[in-house]
């Protein structure tokens, strides 16, 4: 007797019920539309989105300092891990320096600030001091010196990204020095908390929904869509560059890797929905670390370039302060000189590599910038306030693929990507999230043993194929 098939209601909400993907999209949705309706409501939601983000970072240092020492342990050279590091440093200065002369030639042909007028006098300076909470961007210096942990625990407590990494490359180099045979409980104890790690995760994840319908909310309902029509020439320019920054990275991916972008978007698509939803890369850095790690791309690699880029490089956030350091010349009726622009260059150079984990980080490279260059009043940053907050989707959207890209780069680049795997993945010829096991602790570093597909249909239906699972996270239909 035929099977009979599902009707339309109940297929809907079996795809609710098993795809990530279809439950962040349509709390998206809903944030959107309750954000409209009743924005005093959506104002009160706010916890549910910081909630969500504050889960998600306890996870963070403890899955970048595992997966660091193992990668390290594992790889057993290195010399291969500083080669790794410098590489990711040359790619992410090559990357950052393309997205700000990018955004310095559209603002200059697109001009969106000319004809504003601004009176810098009728601005509230203090607004920004509001928005920073009177912070700064650290000194060269100060940022060196505050990447060096003063104490083991604190950098793990205070979250200290950079800290964390320090202490897990040491930690790596000691095993390798003692040998596995003088310590032989230490490097399966990581392995094993890095399970549990990935398995806190999971739990958390089924949180994301909920999150996004909350940063959603309040995003709407405190800025309104009017803010759109506004400042529409400006937001349109920068995500118009942040397009054309897009397709330049999926060009050298291509050229460098022979993987295609847009296969990795779709890869992905679960983690980008919720990034832009709470306008946050580091909510899906642990989940992006693990994909990126199954699609191929070793331990080592994966572990170092991705935390590093977090702090060097923001290409989304050196687009949106190039072209925001024009808008406001533009706006206030200062003409730049080709000099003075060569200097905002300069200037975004040093200043974009100490934003992150900083409050108000943009506005407070906006006003250093407008001070280094004399001719802009500082407090036309304030101009900016009410697009920054609409401007977040363009930045983590292009600050997270940029990243992606120079994980696959620089481990292409050391020969740490085992490139066969990668197309299968991404092709989705091998089963992703949460369906594989082969890429536990027992891997080699490089190596990706072939194993069986997982069902489609078994990981739609929410039935785990065996091995046994590792992240109870549901996957997209």
């Amino acid at each position: 007797m035929p099977q009979s098939v599902p009707s339309l209601p109940r297929r809907v909400a079996r795809i609710l019920r098993t795809s990530l993907f279809a439950q962040v999209a349509c709390a998206l949705v809903l944030g959107i539309v309750v954000g409209k309706l009743w924005p005093g409501v959506a104002t009160d939601l706010k916890p549910l989105g910081d909630g969500f983000t504050r889960l998600i970072k306890t996870v963070i240092s403890p899955l970048v300092f595992c997966v660091v020492v193992v990668g390290i342990a594992k790889a057993g050279d290195l010399k291969a891990f500083g080669r790794i590091g410098l590489k990711a440093l040359i790619w992410f200065e090559i990357a950052s320096t393309a997205a700000l002369l990018i955004g310095l030639v559209a603002a200059n042909v697109v001009q969106p600030g000319s004809g504003m007028n601004v009176d810098p006098s009728t601005l509230d300076a203090s607004a920004i001091d509001e928005k920073t909470g009177g912070g700064s961007l650290p000194s060269t210096t100060e940022f060196v010196l505050n990447a060096l942990p003063t104490s083991f625990l604190g950098a793990f407590a205070e979250n200290a990204l950079l800290q964390v990494l320090l202490l897990a490359c040491l930690v790596g180099a000691a095993l390798l020095h003692l040998g596995h045979t003088r310590v032989p409980q230490v490097l399966p104890a990581v392995e094993q908390a890095q399970e549990i790690v990935f398995a806190i995760v999971g739990f958390v994840m089924r949180l994301a929904p909920i999150a996004v319908f909350g940063a959603m909310a309040v995003l709407v309902g405190q800025y309104g869509l009017g803010v759109m029509k506004t400042y529409a020439k400006l937001i349109i320019l920068c995500y118009a560059a942040a397009a054309l920054f897009v397709v330049l990275l999926a060009v050298a991916l291509r050229m460098v890797a022979g993987l295609s972008l847009w296969k990795f978007l779709r890869y992905i698509r679960e983690e980008m929905l919720l990034a832009l939803g709470t306008a946050s890369t580091e909510s899906v850095l642990p989940r992006v670390m693990q994909k990126l790690r199954r699609a191929g791309a070793r331990d080592d690699a994966v572990g170092l370039v991705l935390p590093t880029g977090y702090s060097f490089n923001l290409d989304g956030a050196s687009l949106y302060l190039s072209i925001g350091t024009l808008f406001i010349a533009q706006a206030v009726g200062v003409d730049l000189s080709l000099g003075q622009q060569l200097t905002v260059i300069l200037v975004l150079m040093l200043t974009s590599k100490g934003m992150a984990g900083i409050p108000g980080s943009a506005f407070l490279a906006l006003s250093a910038t407008a001070s280094s260059l004399g001719a802009v009043p500082a407090g036309a940053v304030a101009l900016l306030l009410g697009v920054d907050r609409i401007m977040d989707s363009m930045r983590v959207v292009t600050n997270l693929l940029g990243n992606c890209v120079a994980v696959f780069a620089v481990a292409r680049w050391e020969g740490a990507l085992d490139l066969e795997r990668a197309r299968k993945v991404l092709d989705g010829d091998v089963a992703s999230l949460p369906d594989e096991s082969e890429e536990g602790p027992e891997r080699p570093a490089g190596k990706a043993p072939d194993t069986p597909d997982a069902s489609d249909e078994a990981s739609t239906a929410g039935v785990p194929a065996q091995p046994a699972v590792r992240e109870p996270a549901p996957e997209a239909g």
